[in-house]
């Protein structure tokens, strides 16, 4: 990777030359995020993986720079216009904005007033007139007719050569987006709003205007959202006057100040210029700027909240009835195994309208008893206070608890392929069930199977940039899985794919051989699956885990690549490797400084010594039981001032929603969370249960305003 580039990305993140040209190196030879931000932190300076990830974008972003800069280059020596001062401009370019304004005078284009002008022959006049070699443009122009019918028609064309120029200019442009980024954005609410009930939801911003660079990123997005749907008409309050007299300015500054005639030419070419080209391409190009800046805090809110939902707590292997509830339809039950299999599903109806609810208390007795049932999970949709105030009155087994998870995506998996390829033989009802159990025994395991942007988390996810959403989301999910870890004998392919180096087709072959071969004894076993070679077990291997296998390393963090180490600490201490191996004393007697040589310096021995002190520590919680206020039933309930249990469904960049119980949830307003400019996201956490006060109910609307206490 160029230098230039190494030092930009170094500068931009804050970080070394070294470390970003250490991550190029290793990206190019195929290394992955979590892999070196695990077991690389000598050659990246103990990165995280988000940073790492964030290097890795603007490697990906430089490279396709450099293929960009090739094009330009090849076309512009095509047209006869490079010299070497123009290609070194074009090659030390860092800035994808600059590039594209050098670029602009060559760029294809369709056929424009200028192209027209050019037809007629009058490139000479607008010579003339942009060099200041004429003090009487009409003499001139009656000199340099080319095609044109008059004198009147040949100054027109020119100027039109002029004002394209003018708007071709990198300098004109980039001062003109100074201007335009400090200005206010302005929408007003168009014909088709007046009488569309859609627009409501719009309706803050149907005479709307604050400076572009200070809008939150909801409301540029809501407003960009609203303008695509026709609802909007969204503009920057640019001043005409003062930005055409900067553009004649800048003109001055770069040919020299015309002078009589001339001038008003210049003038009249300006006006144009900034009308018709420059203030339609500004504005698009600035507020395109705003609404990527908003893109990445939006993403970067979307991230956070998946992160939260992805290591939430698990309940683990237990037993478990899962519930997805209903009225008419009734209560779909599926009772699983600790490995998450289905043992059996039925339907009851304890509600209206068929409120069968002595049949339905027998049938889920029999079940509990039956199926030794160690866990009760209930969707949080339709139905869902009215299925758990049900089971609670159910004599659960002893342990037995009670558990509300989020049934978001559960339908759009119980439709999908994976689905389909699991239960082959059951309804998408029976699916839903099992993907709610599953939830709450390991979510990880099974939100991996459900596109992110059908959780349920986030804001205006499908108004982002599409590319840069999955390029996060993905990197979110690989970076929870590897952090959890991975067994290695009942992962799914699914789960497997996230594993560093796998992706699906080497997901696919190690199930295979799982199921050809039996369980899997050794890491070292991973090296008889097909396609797997040295590169892909080298970036694996450390994430995946072997309960009760030959080497007790291989169910810790530990990489084969270091084991050799563990053996030398051990000898060192007179014990085996299985005696240090979770004996924290044993391991407070070694000293990390002298096992540092090589390539193996301090932040790897440290890393390998926490992880002996406990091997494939889980890094989520254990899972707690919430019950929500057993009096709160309807919006007609709430009364200002209550003060009531819930749990937090989504976090945005203006607050947090929370579930109450109600169909619902109330909106926890940023501006109640602390001082001015107050990340919602360092105050709250996704699915945590908080205690909150109602500030407020709107039953129009349908809203209700809350504060935590």
């Amino acid at each position: 990777m160029k230098e230039l580039y190494i030092k930009q990305i170094a500068a931009d993140l804050g970080l070394k030359a070294w470390q970003i040209e250490n991550c190029a190196d290793m990206f190019a030879d195929g290394d992955t995020i979590p892999f070196i931000s695990r077991y690389r932190k000598e050659k990246t300076g103990g990165m995280d993986d988000a940073t790492v990830a964030e290097v890795k974008h603007w490697i990906d972003v430089y490279d396709e720079m450099e293929k960009r800069k090739a094009t330009i280059l090849k076309t512009i020596e095509e047209a006869g216009a490079l010299d070497d001062s123009l290609r070194k401009r074009i090659e030390e370019c860092v800035s994808a904005t600059e590039l594209e304004d050098i670029y602009l005078p060559w760029r294809p284009k369709r056929r424009t007033r200028a192209t027209v002008a050019k037809e007629m022959g009058l490139e000479p006049l607008a010579n003339l007139m942009w060099n200041l070699k004429t003090r009487d443009p009409r003499a001139s122009a009656k000199a340099n007719m080319g095609k044109a019918e008059d004198v009147d028609q040949a100054l027109a064309g020119a100027r039109d050569i002029i004002a394209e120029r003018l708007s071709e200019t990198a300098e004109i442009r980039q001062n003109l987006r100074s201007i335009f980024r400090v200005r206010r954005l302005e929408s007003k609410a168009t014909k088709a709003a007046k009488d569309n009930p859609d627009a409501a939801k719009y309706r803050s911003y149907f005479d709307f205007k604050m400076p572009l660079d200070r809008m939150p990123s909801h409301n540029l997005l809501a407003i960009l959202r609203a303008e695509n749907e026709g609802f909007l008409s969204v503009s920057l309050d640019t001043d005409a006057e003062k930005c055409g007299n900067k553009v004649y300015y800048d003109f001055c500054q770069a040919q020299g100040y015309p002078g009589g005639a001339l001038a008003d030419q210049i003038k009249e070419a300006v006006a144009d210029s900034f009308k018709r080209l420059l203030e339609p391409s500004i504005s698009g190009e600035v507020i395109r700027e705003a609404k990527e800046r908003a893109d990445i805090e939006s993403i970067k809110v979307f991230g956070e909240n998946l992160r939260q939902l992805l290591l939430q707590a698990p309940v683990g292997q237990k037993r478990t009835m899962a519930i997805d509830p209903g009225f008419r339809n009734g209560c779909k039950i599926a009772c699983l195994d600790e490995q998450g299999s289905l043992l059996y599903h039925t339907i009851i109806f304890p509600h209206p309208p068929q409120n069968e609810k002595v049949k339905a208390l027998t049938a889920v007795q029999q079940m509990l008893e039956k199926y030794r049932i160690q866990a009760v999970a209930i969707g949080n949709g339709t139905a869902s206070r009215e299925t758990e105030e049900f089971m609670r009155k159910v004599h659960l087994p002893e342990g037995c608890k009670i558990w509300t998870v989020s049934e978001d995506g559960a339908s759009i998996y119980s439709a999908s392929e994976i689905a389909r390829e699991e239960f082959p033989d059951e309804d998408v009802t029976v699916r839903g069930a099992v993907s709610i159990g599953r939830r709450l025994m390991d979510p990880l395991s099974e939100l991996v199977k459900i596109d992110p942007k059908n959780l349920g988390i986030g804001q205006y996810q499908h108004d982002v940039d599409q590319t840069l959403l999955k390029e996060k989301l993905d990197n979110t999910v690989e970076s929870c899985v590897n952090s959890v870890g991975v067994n290695l004998n009942t992962a799914s392919p699914y789960l497997l794919s996230y594993v560093s180096g796998i992706g699906p087709v080497l997901a696919g072959n190690i199930v295979a051989w799982r199921s050809e071969n039996g369980a899997f004894g050794s890491r070292a076993d991973l090296k008889k699956v097909p396609r797997l070679g040295p590169k892909a077990f080298e970036q694996c291997a450390g994430f995946l885990r072997i309960r009760g296998g030959k080497n007790p390393l291989d169910a810790s963090a530990v990489h084969p690549e270091s084991y050799h180490i563990v053996d030398e600490m051990a000898r060192s201490l007179g014990v085996t490797a299985s005696e240090l191996i979770g004996n924290a004393e044993l391991c407070g007697r070694i000293k990390a400084e002298d096992f540092v040589k090589g390539d193996v310096g301090l932040p790897t021995v440290n890393d390998i010594l926490k992880e002996l002190v406990k091997p494939g520590l889980d890094p989520r919680e254990q899972a707690s039981e919430f019950e929500f206020a057993s009096d709160i039933h309807e919006l007609e309930d709430l009364k200002t001032g209550m003060e009531l249990p819930g749990i937090v469904t989504n976090i945005t960049a203006f607050g947090a929603f929370v579930d109450i119980g109600l169909h619902d949830n109330g909106l926890v307003h940023v501006s109640t969370m602390g001082p001015r400019g107050t990340d919602p996201s360092r105050v709250v956490k996704l699915h945590q249960q908080v205690r909150v006060r109602v500030l407020g109910v709107d039953l129009d609307r349908r809203r209700i305003s809350l504060k935590i206490v």
